[in-house]
């Protein structure tokens, strides 16, 4: 199985999925954005859009690197990914259904001015005018698709632990 955690830029995805993944048995985080990094270092580089994302080749090596874990290990991938086009989630989603890898697909959500001054106040990456930039391209997403595809946490009122424990009682159920 794999757990997929989605949501804009800066909604605490990584710190989560890091205190998930011992909530749940046999489980591994794996983090694609690394399959984009080792695209990245391609020279000379693939055509430059601004988001990794966008080459083709990212969305079938996260599907094909995922299931090959998987086939290797058993258990379950906690995944901690912004995927905000539908196009991109619905090839990733549907790669891994075509594997017979179930998914459960969990949005860690909160409002706007709560994630503005979260990634305005991050001490560890400060402020980063990329993270800002995605606020409301994820905010076009939660209203148009993301929202009805996921299981979304409300991460407003919560520390990264307590949503990370909200996943891993929901993964069990």
């Amino acid at each position: 199985m794999i757990v997929w955690l989605n949501g804009t830029h800066g909604a605490g995805k990584t710190t989560t999925g890091a205190l998930a993944q011992p909530l749940i048995p046999d489980s591994r985080v794996l983090d694609a954005e690394k399959v984009g990094e080792t695209l990245m270092d391609i020279t000379p580089g693939l055509p430059w859009t601004g988001n990794f994302q966008d080459w083709a080749p990212w969305r079938a090596l996260v599907v094909e690197t995922a299931r090959h874990v998987l086939d290797c290990t058993g258990g379950t991938l906690v995944m901690p990914m912004t995927v905000l086009v539908e196009q991109y989630w619905r090839e990733i989603s549907t790669g891994l259904a075509h594997h017979g890898i179930p998914v459960r697909h969990f949005v860690l959500h909160a409002d706007q001015d709560t994630l503005r001054g979260r990634i305005e106040g991050d001490t560890v990456l400060g402020p980063s005018t990329f993270r800002l930039g995605h606020l409301e391209p994820y905010a076009e997403a939660a209203r148009t698709w993301l929202h009805e595809e996921a299981e979304v946490v409300d991460t407003t009122h919560l520390t990264p632990a307590q949503a990370a424990l909200r996943i891993a009682e929901a993964v069990k159920d």
